[in-house]
């Protein structure tokens, strides 16, 4: 369940600015990063050889950046819910920055604001702040100005 659930987009126009709310924590295991190097072909050491990068700069592998970006769709859904809609669908990103390496083994979780809102065709565009955290430290993994159109 949401924490934030939004039932027409009047409501959406009208958080613009506040805090949606936190998802829950997930752990980063070596196994989802060797996965999403297998995905994505990135086999940089400093991923998936263990060893090697428990000898590197961050002493342990460490996830992909574009993996901490791609979890945000995991932790999205269990912030905001927008009911009452047709549609509502990705549509791009304005800016994206990692901050902070995460090592595996640490755990993190996705903060959400809403950073604007403009009316077009048929609904509205959305300009959705995601904060990726990582548990124990002061800088994030990753901040997303996440765009998404919900239409009526």
């Amino acid at each position: 369940m949401a924490v934030t659930t939004f039932t027409d987009l009047r409501q959406i126009k009208d958080a613009a600015g506040r805090h949606l709310g936190y998802s829950t924590w997930l752990e980063v295991t070596q196994e989802r990063v060797d996965l999403f190097a297998d995905a994505t072909g990135d086999r940089q050491w400093i991923h998936v050889d263990v060893d090697r990068a428990r000898q590197g700069p961050f002493g342990a592998p460490i996830a992909h950046g574009f993996l901490t970006l791609a979890l945000s769709n995991l932790f999205l859904p269990q912030i905001v819910e927008v009911r009452n809609i047709s549609l509502g669908v990705n549509y791009g990103v304005d800016k994206v920055r990692f901050p902070h390496p995460v090592t595996v083994g640490r755990r993190i979780r996705g903060g959400a604001e809403i950073a604007a809102v403009r009316d077009i065709p048929g609904g509205v565009q959305v300009t959705m702040r995601i904060t990726v955290e990582i548990d124990g430290e002061t800088k994030p993994a990753c901040v997303i100005d996440a765009l998404t159109r919900y239409l009526a």
